[in-house]
This record gives structure tokens, C-alpha cells and sequence, in this order.
């Protein structure tokens, strides 16, 4: 999986505002901003980027996620 592929699942899937996706082999680092985030909690907000993860971790090509999901009210 490259990181723009990674992006454009995650911007499309959560209607994103901005993503920046980091990979270093099977290690991923994600920002996301998107307004379903509002109101929601930290685990909450990681859960739903989770799911458009979980194929990939279940495979192996990602072992590792560190998230970082904000609403844009939090930028």
C-alpha cells in the first residue's frame, strides 16, 4: 500500500478535510481532520479511521498506526 493510495481511501471514506498519511515499511502514521470527528471522542474518532484500516492490518501490510484525528475546530 503506498501512503497516496492510504490518503485517498482515508480522505474519500471520511469525507476528510486534510490527510497526511506516513509510512515506513509496515508502520503508519495518520493525521486526519474531518468534521465527523465533532463531538466525538479520542477512541471514538480512532475507531472510525480503524475501520478503513482493518483489512490492511488484518493482512499484515500495516503492523503499526499511530492516529491523530482532530475536527477542524481543533486545528
Amino acid at each position: 500500500m503506498e501512503a497516496d493510495a492510504l490518503k485517498a481511501r482515508l480522505s474519500s471514506e471520511l469525507s476528510a478535510e486534510s490527510v497526511e498519511v506516513s509510512l515506513d515499511g509496515d508502520r503508519a502514521a495518520i493525521v486526519v481532520v474531518a468534521d465527523v470527528f465533532e463531538g466525538l471522542s479520542r477512541v471514538k474518532r480512532q475507531q472510525m479511521v480503524y475501520r478503513y484500516l482493518n483489512d490492511l492490518i488484518t493482512s499484515g501490510v500495516i503492523h503499526a498506526v499511530t492516529i491523530t484525528a482532530k475536527a477542524p475546530s481543533e486545528r
